[in-house]
């Protein structure tokens, strides 16, 4: 695991606060009047970014807004489509819809201002209409557009009343208008181009940008973190190539992702239908990207990319054998893996933790590395899951416990495995992350026991540790590590035969 612990972290996150709110009102400057935003990726908890662009941080992007915070309006795109399958977001589990919710009480409190939430491909949905009613109760304005047959290629009807003309006009106050959505497919270029159409018919000058993260145009397409972009995106296909609509229109090298060169002909169209000739030549014109002059230490940033293409194996191998994702993407990252030039072998908490399931005639075990390189495992046992014990093994580690060392009085674990099991309907005694740490904390309380005290003062040392199962975890003990900001891959193996697992 690489030492965070040096003053010149391989991403310099300062230096990219400054540049990339910079480059945003360059844009704005550039075109004046109104700067329609296309914001991709996510805006809080980028853990992504971070992982791969070690120095980053998981709220840069809402920092970086937060220093516009005068000129920035947050307009909220989402698919009724989305809304009506209750589609979810998979780090979290929650729905679209909720997260369009936690997103506007996110940009609230650090003072960004929420203009309104669109709701595209609009069809009268059931969900769709209770969803509007409940923001209207809430006092969130809303829009609607509708699907638009033939969308993109018809550029003639989407041009037209009964095209954008019929979608709501999105009134908005402020001359930066950051478009973003709870997750892929929202419809968010769509909604720029909307508004484009709407405003130069009210005679008003209004342009469009677009900000992703990744892929990183100045930065070749075999490059690490542009492989990493690919590996996070294996489900969709994306795949990072040479923007040759840059090349021939500037004779510079600059990369640019399939889907972004397939719909650059069309967007080139509606540019120039809508604004009389397009301010761009090419998919990486539109964009406003500075990460590449923010990188301190490419090797160091190198290495952290090839870690997360074999974490997206992981999971995409745990996805599958979960009946929630596909054989392809599998194979796409096995693809990337060679690309890179790395084997799950290059992360060190899979060998300790399949070893150590060895030793233990087969059992669960779980490796976690922690951040000088040391890895500690832990087994199941009648008390512990093999989660729970790495997790207790690895704060006793950091604060320099011994192994042998009793953090948690049996007293308190008895009485938890008998709630459990006597009045939960639980038939598993063994105590999880949570209640390993809630157990923890009351021992912690006590006087006498300056262990625990000591261990729970090293949880915050955890974040950013890497961590390996033998087997599929629960969901809880997933979301215990992930929001200790630990990274767990997992083996795609259940720990039992049964056909139901929660």
């Amino acid at each position: 695991m690489m030492d965070m612990s040096a003053s010149r972290r391989p991403f310099d996150n300062q230096k990219y606060l400054r540049l990339q709110s910079g480059k945003i009102l360059e844009r704005m400057e550039q075109f004046g009047g109104k700067l329609y935003l296309e914001f991709g990726g996510k805006l809080f908890d980028d853990t992504h970014a971070s992982r791969v662009l070690p120095g980053f941080e998981p709220d840069s992007k809402a920092r970086m807004l937060m220093r516009l915070k005068d000129e920035v309006e947050i307009v909220i795109v989402i698919s009724a489509e989305d809304i009506e399958k209750s589609k979810r977001r998979g780090e979290t589990g929650i729905t679209y819809a909720q997260e369009a919710l936690r997103l506007t009480d996110a940009f609230r409190t650090i003072g960004l201002y929420v203009g309104s939430v669109v709701v595209t491909q609009y069809a009268r949905q059931e969900t769709a209409v209770q969803f509007i009613r409940l923001l209207g109760k809430q006092s969130i304005t809303t829009y609607k557009h509708y699907s638009i047959e033939d969308y993109p290629k018809n550029i003639p009807l989407i041009l037209s009343d009964a095209g954008f003309g019929k979608n709501d006009y999105i009134e908005t106050e402020r001359r930066i208008v950051v478009v973003t959505a709870p997750g892929g497919g929202s419809g968010k270029m769509a909604v720029c181009l909307s508004q484009l159409y709407h405003e130069h018919r009210r005679g008003l000058r209004a342009s469009y940008a677009k900000y992703e993260t990744f892929p990183v145009w100045d930065l070749p397409p075999e490059h690490p973190v542009n492989l990493a972009y690919e590996a996070s995106t294996a489900d969709l296909g994306d795949t990072v190539t040479i923007d040759t609509f840059h090349q021939i229109a500037h004779e510079e090298i600059a990369v640019s992702y399939n889907r972004d060169m397939e719909s650059f002909p069309v967007l080139f169209d509606m540019l120039k239908h809508i604004l009389g000739a397009s301010p761009y030549k090419s998919p990486t014109d539109m964009g406003v990207n500075t990460i590449r002059r923010c990188i301190a230490d490419d090797a160091a940033v190198c290495e952290a990319s090839k870690q997360e293409i074999i974490r997206r194996y992981y999971e995409a191998q745990a996805e599958w054998r979960k009946g929630l994702g596909e054989q392809e993407a599998v194979g796409r990252l096995e693809t990337l893996m060679a690309k890179a030039g790395v084997t799950a072998e290059a992360r060190p908490a899979v060998g300790k933790a399949l070893t150590r399931s060895k030793q233990t005639g087969g059992e669960p075990a779980v490796a976690i590395e922690l951040p000088d390189g040391r890895v500690v495992t832990g087994k199941t046992s009648d008390l512990l899951g093999a989660a729970s014990a790495a997790l207790l093994n690895a704060l006793k580690k950091l604060a320099d416990i011994p192994k042998s060392a009793k953090l948690i009085s049996p007293e308190i674990i008895e009485p938890i495995q008998h709630l459990k099991i006597t009045h939960m309907g639980n038939k598993n005694p063994r105590l999880h992350t949570d209640e390993v740490l809630i157990a923890l904390s009351i021992c912690a309380a006590d006087a006498n026991n300056s262990g625990a005290e000591r261990a729970m003062e090293q949880l915050e040392a955890l974040k950013g540790c890497e961590a390996h199962s033998t087997v599929l975890l629960s969901r809880i003990d997933e979301q215990t590590l992930q929001r200790l900001g630990v990274n767990l891959t997992c083996e795609p193996v259940y720990q039992t035969k049964k056909l139901y697992h929660k």
